[in-house]
């Protein structure tokens, strides 16, 4: 578990610090800046002389140490959008570099975080918008075309993506119970320590049947963005956040996509099939991914939760923005579990048979 007393890597730059940075770096002229919300980096939205509009992203000190996963992730980035995916374009700096390793001073000290300037995307993200099943349908489609786009991405340095310690990868779903200790006295602990067991005994032994491959990790209704067109549809319009890129299994990004769009929908059990099927559209799963499909969304909720609460509790000040999950979190995850699998999956994949292409 990490160190609670460990000093704290977030960034705290002032208005000040942002925009003399932008100038400095990027030789953009800041009209207006202002600050957006964010787990453990630091957003600014940049408005220029012109008008043009710049999300400025200060990464933790703690992440901005591993230089060679940061390239990885920002090749990603400008890969993705060589490939016609609706990704954030990175500035290049005044010297040409697509990030930056910057030291600064943001009240404890001098430390190196790192830097970089994208495009602003227009749009509302999934968390403030209520999509219809056809448009769930087209994020699944989405979402996997840019995973069977990573595999074509060429690095060097690729090895960095896999990390088989990261709390976040949902192969490692039972390093949760070192943490369930913030969730004492809460009922929900016991549905959470029985999932865990379940997906220890069920998944773990079918993980080798998973089709490995580079995912985004991170596809919650945060990080997509979405603009309406006619008849109350809407189609994404961005794909934020790379910054839990890894080398993951195809399964899994599609149960953290049903999971994170569950959330905020009023239907959330018509989520997974509509996923689920624009998804299989690009990639069919086969058959041990679908049979684990219900226990790695259920996983996802137990890390997001409980993960959320540990860090809540680290970082209070931000604890409105850390517990986005468990506002609905714990609902959702008692509904699942009542309906249980055999219920649950049965609707998904009922459901996913009647989608097409509209």
């Amino acid at each position: 578990m990490d160190d609670t007393t460990a000093v704290d890597p977030r960034p705290t730059l002032t208005l000040q610090q942002a925009t003399d940075m932008t100038t400095e770096l990027y030789g953009v002229t800041v009209n207006e800046i202002s600050t957006l919300s964010s787990y453990f980096d630091q957003n600014f939205l940049v408005v220029d002389k012109h008008g043009t509009k710049y999300i400025l992203k200060i990464i933790n000190s703690e992440e901005s140490k591993n230089t060679a996963l940061l390239r990885v992730q920002t090749l990603a980035i400008t890969f993705l959008q060589q490939h016609g995916l609706p990704v954030q374009t990175v500035v290049p700096t005044v010297t040409g570099e697509l990030m930056r390793m910057k030291e600064t001073d943001c009240g404890h000290g001098r430390r190196s975080y790192c830097v970089r300037l994208m495009s602003y995307l227009p749009g509302n993200t999934i968390a403030e918008t209520q999509l219809t099943t056809q448009d769930l349908y087209h994020v699944g489609k989405l979402i996997a075309r840019m995973d069977k786009a990573l595999q074509q991405m060429e690095s060097p340095n690729l090895s960095v993506l896999k990390n088989d310690d990261d709390i976040w990868s949902l192969s490692n779903t039972p390093l949760v119970e070192d943490y369930l200790s913030v969730m004492d006295g809460d009922p929900l602990q016991e549905v959470i320590k029985v999932a865990i067991e379940q997906f220890k005994s069920y998944v773990r032994p079918k993980i080798s049947s998973f089709r490995e491959a580079i995912i985004h990790g991170d596809a919650n209704d945060r990080n997509i963005i979405v603009t309406p067109v006619e008849n109350g549809r809407h189609v994404v319009s961005g794909i934020l956040d790379f910054s839990l890129l890894m080398n993951g299994c195809y399964v899994y990004e599609v149960a953290i996509t049903i999971m994170y769009l569950m959330l905020k929908n009023h239907s959330p059990l018509d989520v997974g099939g509509a996923i689920l099927a624009g998804w299989e559209s690009v990639i069919q799963l086969n058959d041990a991914e679908r049979d684990c499909l219900f226990l790695l969304v259920v996983g996802r909720l137990c890390q997001s939760m409980v993960y959320g609460l540990y860090n809540a509790k680290k970082y209070p000040d931000n604890e409105k923005y850390i517990l986005h999950t468990a506002k609905n979190g714990a609902r959702l995850l008692n509904k699942l579990w009542k309906l249980g699998k055999k219920e649950v999956e049965s609707k998904w994949f009922t459901d996913a048979s009647t989608y097409s292409d509209k």
